[in-house]
C-alpha cells in the first residue's frame, strides 16, 4: 500500500500525520482535565500509528510509471474491508440496544452502557462506518471507471478514507464517554465536526478533480448523485454544527441557534442527511452496479435524470415535517408536509427504473443472489419513500410520530434499502477488486440474503404493529375523558414486538458475519487463483460504457 506511493506522497503523508499527532498532544496537554484530553491522546496515538506505517515502506522504491497506466483501487478495496468491519461493529450495537429495550438490566450498572450512549454508537456506526466507507470505496471505484480516468494523485484518497475514520472513532469513542452534540445524527462535538470538513472538502475536491480529468465527455448519472452526496452533506454538516466551545481544552459547544430555529436546523439537515447521505449517495451506487451486474442498460436513462433534479430540489424543502404539532408555524409544517408527498414521483421514477431494467433479466435475479440484493434493495426504496411521504401528512403524523411506526419506517429504509444495495454491490464489486471470478462462496451469499431479508421482515413488522398500537393506545380515552391506558400499559402491550425486533436485528448481524467471512475468504483465495478475465482494472478499457442509455 504505502510502496505505492510516490516519494513525495510519502514525504506529504509524514508532514501531515506529524501536524495532526501535534494537534493530538495540544488536545492531550490542553484537556488533560476534560474528556477532550481523552480525544486528543487517541489523536495523538492515531497521527503517530500514521508516521510508522509510512515509515515503515518509506525506503521503498519508487513506483514505475507502469501505475498510470492502472486505476487506482488500493483505497477501494480498504474501503470494503473497512465498512464490513463497521457493519459489524454496528449492527452489533443495534442488536445490544434494541434488546435493552426488552430486558433492561443488560447495561450491568455500567454508565457507558446505557442506551443514551449505545444507541448512537448504532446510529453513527452503521450509517457513517458502514454506509460512509462503502459509498467513498464504491464512488471511487465508479468514478474513475465511468470517466476513463485515473484518480488525480494517490495521496489524497486515502486522506480521505483514514481521516473519515477517525471521524468515526472519535464519535463513537465520544459516545461511550458520553461526549454528545445531542442532535440526531449529528452527535459529534465541535472539533470533531471541524475535522470532517477538513476530510470532506478534500473529497469533494478529488471528485472534481477526476471529472476534470474525464477521458469520457458524458458524465454518468451515477456521478451525479455521487456528487450531490458530498456537495449537500457538506453545506448541511457545516451549517447545523455551527457551534461555539467552551474553551479550547473543552469537549463541550453550544449551538449557534435556539430554540425552535435551532429545531428547524437540525430536521433540514436531519431530513437532508437522510436525502443526500442515504439517499443520493446510494441511488449512484444502484445506478451504476445493478445494470453492471444484470448486463442491461438502465430502462430509461431520461428518466434517472428527471429523478435526479426532482430528489434534489424537493428534498431541500421537506424536513419541517418532522415538527408537526410543535412551535414551528403552521406554515412551515404545511410546506415541508406538501413538499414531502410532491417527493413520492421523483422517488418512485427511480425505483420504477431499477425494476425495469430488470426486465428480461428476471431469470438471472432469480439464480444470483448477489443481483437479488440489489432488486430487494429497489422494492424496499419504492416501499419506504411511499411511507415517508404518507407519514408527512399531518393527519398521519398525529398517529405515528413519536412511536415505533417510525423506527420500523426508518429501518425498513436502511434495512431494506441502504443495507441491501450495499451488501449487493460490495458482492459484484469484490471479485473485481480481488481478481477472481465469483466470490469464495455463492452459498454464503444465498444464506446472507434470506437471513438479511427474514431480519429486515421480522424487524420492520414488528415495528409497524408496535407503533400503530402505541399510537392507539396513546389517543384512547375513556367516557369520562380520561386516558384509557397508561404509559406502562403501552410498555408492557410493546414488550412482545421488542423481543421480535431484537430477533430481527440479530438475523441480520448474523448476516453481516456472513458478508464479512465470505469477503475475508474471497480475499484470501485471490492470492492463490488466477484473474482470468475478472478484473477491470486497466485505463483503456471504458467501464460503465454498456449502461449509457438504452431508450
Amino acid at each position: 500500500m504505502i510502496a505505492t506511493l510516490t516519494v513525495a506522497e510519502r514525504q506529504r503523508a509524514i508532514a501531515i500525520s506529524a501536524v495532526l499527532a501535534l494537534c493530538g498532544l495540544a488536545m492531550a496537554i490542553a484537556g488533560r482535565e476534560d474528556l477532550f484530553g481523552v480525544h486528543g491522546a487517541i489523536v495523538l496515538i492515531f497521527g503517530l500509528g500514521c508516521i510508522g506505517l509510512v515509515m515503515s515502506s518509506y525506503f521503498a522504491p519508487e513506483p514505475s510509471d507502469e501505475r498510470l497506466k492502472r486505476y487506482y483501487d488500493d483505497p477501494t478495496r480498504v474501503g470494503i474491508v473497512l465498512s464490513l468491519g463497521w457493519a459489524v461493529v454496528g449492527m452489533f450495537f443495534g442488536v445490544w440496544v434494541a434488546a435493552l429495550l426488552a430486558w433492561p438490566d443488560l447495561t450491568f450498572d455500567a454508565g457507558w452502557a446505557s442506551f443514551g450512549r449505545l444507541r448512537p454508537v448504532h446510529t453513527s456506526g452503521v450509517i457513517f462506518g458502514f454506509g460512509g466507507n462503502a459509498l467513498i470505496a464504491t464512488s471511487f471505484h465508479v468514478l474513475q471507471r465511468t470517466t476513463r480516468a485515473r484518480l488525480p494523485d494517490q495521496f489524497s484518497p486515502w486522506f480521505v478514507l483514514i481521516g473519515y475514520n477517525l471521524f468515526c472513532v472519535l464519535a463513537a469513542s465520544g459516545y461511550l464517554m458520553g461526549i454528545t452534540q445531542s442532535k440526531e445524527y449529528a452527535e459529534p462535538e465541535w472539533y470533531a465536526d471541524l475535522w470532517l470538513v477538513i476530510v470532506w472538502v478534500t473529497y469533494f475536491l478529488l471528485y472534481i478533480r477526476t471529472l476534470q480529468r474525464r477521458k469520457e465527455p458524458h458524465i454518468y448519472v451515477a456521478n451525479w448523485y455521487y456528487m450531490a452526496f458530498i456537495l449537500v452533506v457538506a453545506v448541511l454538516h457545516i451549517v447545523n454544527n455551527l457551534a461555539v466551545p467552551i474553551s479550547f481544552g473543552e469537549a463541550k459547544s453550544y449551538s449557534l441557534f435556539s430554540g425552535v430555529q435551532d429545531a428547524m436546523t437540525q430536521w433540514w439537515y436531519g431530513h437532508n442527511a437522510v436525502a443526500f447521505f442515504l439517499t443520493s449517495g446510494f441511488l449512484g451506487m444502484m445506478y451504476y452496479y445493478l445494470p453492471k451486474r444484470a448486463g442491461r442498460p438502465i430502462y430509461s436513462y431520461r428518466l434517472s435524470i428527471i429523478s435526479f433534479w426532482g430528489i434534489t430540489f424537493m428534498y431541500m424543502w421537506a424536513g419541517s415535517h418532522h415538527l408537526h404539532y410543535t412551535a414551528l408555524p403552521q406554515w412551515v409544517q404545511t410546506l415541508g408536509m406538501t413538499f414531502s408527498v410532491v417527493l413520492l414521483v421523483p422517488s418512485w421514477a427511480s425505483a420504477g427504473n431499477a425494476l425495469a431494467t430488470l426486465n428480461g433479466a428476471w431469470g438471472k435475479v432469480r439464480d444470483d443472489a448477489t443481483l437479488r440484493f440489489m432488486m430487494v434493495a429497489a422494492v424496499f426504496y419504492g416501499l419506504s419513500t411511499f411511507e415517508g411521504s404518507f407519514m408527512a401528512i399531518r393527519a398521519v403524523n398525529s398517529l405515528s410520530h413519536y412511536t415505533d411506526w417510525t423506527v420500523g419506517h426508518v429501518h425498513a429504509g436502511a434495512l431494506g434499502w441502504v443495507a441491501m444495495i450495499t451488501f449487493g454491490s460490495l458482492y459484484a464489486l469484490v471479485p473485481w477488486m480481488w481478481k477472481v471470478e465469483r466470490m469464495y462462496s455463492p452459498k454464503l451469499i444465498e444464506v446472507h440474503f434470506w437471513f438479511a431479508l427474514a431480519g429486515t421482515v421480522i424487524y420492520v413488522f414488528a415495528m409497524w404493529n408496535s407503533g400503530i398500537i402505541q399510537g392507539l393506545m396513546w389517543r384512547t380515552y375513556n367516557d369520562s375523558g380520561t386516558l384509557a391506558y397508561s404509559f406502562i400499559d403501552s410498555l408492557v402491550a410493546m414488550h412482545p414486538y421488542y423481543i421480535a425486533r431484537t430477533v430481527g436485528g440479530l438475523l441480520f448481524l448474523l448476516g453481516a458475519i456472513v458478508a464479512s467471512y465470505n469477503v475475508w475468504m474471497t480475499i484470501r483465495m485471490s492470492r492463490s487463483q488466477a484473474a482470468a478475465g475478472a478484473g477491470d482494472t486497466d485505463l483503456p478499457a471504458l467501464q460503465g460504457a454498456a449502461l449509457q442509455a438504452g431508450e
